[in-house]
């Protein structure tokens, strides 16, 4: 199990008041999976990205991640899971605009402390995994949207993470480039890389092997096609 979710709950003080956000939710991934969780914005599904990415703590419930306790972890324990086990993939892809792609794919490995020569060997053959091993030294405003979107996926897998969350990730392209990331994300899946997918597309939550919608801050599953 590479991450399981039990009981969790969690409210957000307004003023005096508290809001619920997310209400006895349970979810587990085994791993190798490809889950998509699909709902409406305001569903609570945000929120629940940033629990399961060590971002964000629930109010109530447990939660593990490969095997930790999260809920017992510091805020040092939670960023070292989050730059060793997790993968980001954001719909505004966050690339550093005057890095070339080769460099943005290299920086959760400055983080790690990982040495130069090796950083930039897997630096590599990540954006050869994406199919932009002949764009390493552009730019991101020299990049169309899906490959700015392909150099953070390379960015995102460049630490062989346990996890890959993806939020959105076609939400800011065009459907031939949407296209072009989910069949990218089918194939790490193929790889064996775990993937979670967040996502209110429903042609999108389509791609993955299991659906899981969540509304008013509480999940379902559908049924597996």
């Amino acid at each position: 199990m590479i991450l399981e979710l039990k009981g969790i709950y969690k409210n957000y003080q307004q003023g005096k008041m508290s809001v619920p956000v997310l209400k006895d939710v349970n979810f587990s991934m085994e791993e190798g999976e490809y889950v998509a969780i699909m709902g409406p914005s305001g569903s609570g599904k945000t929120t629940l990205m940033n629990i399961i990415g060590c971002l964000d703590k629930p109010t109530e419930g447990s939660f593990s991640l490969d095997g930790q306790d999260i809920l017992t972890c510091s805020e040092n324990d939670m960023s070292d899971l989050r730059l060793n086990k997790i993968g980001f993939v954001f719909q505004s892809f966050h690339l550093l605009p005057r890095q070339s792609a080769l460099a943005n794919v290299e920086l959760p490995l400055n983080y790690a402390k990982v040495a130069k020569k090796e950083r930039r060997e897997r630096a590599l053959k990540a954006l050869e995994r994406v199919g932009l091993a002949d764009r390493v030294d552009f730019l991101p405003n020299q990049l169309s949207g899906g490959q700015m979107q392909r150099v953070a996926i390379a960015r995102a897998i460049v630490n062989n993470p346990k996890l890959l969350l993806a939020d959105e990730p076609t939400g800011a392209l065009d459907s031939k480039s949407g296209a072009q990331v989910m069949e990218l994300f089918q194939s790490l899946n193929d790889e064996g890389v775990t993937v979670l997918m967040i996502t209110h597309d429903a042609d999108i939550a389509a791609h993955a092997k299991r659906v899981v919608t969540i509304r008013d801050g509480e999940l379902k599953e559908k049924e597996v096609k």
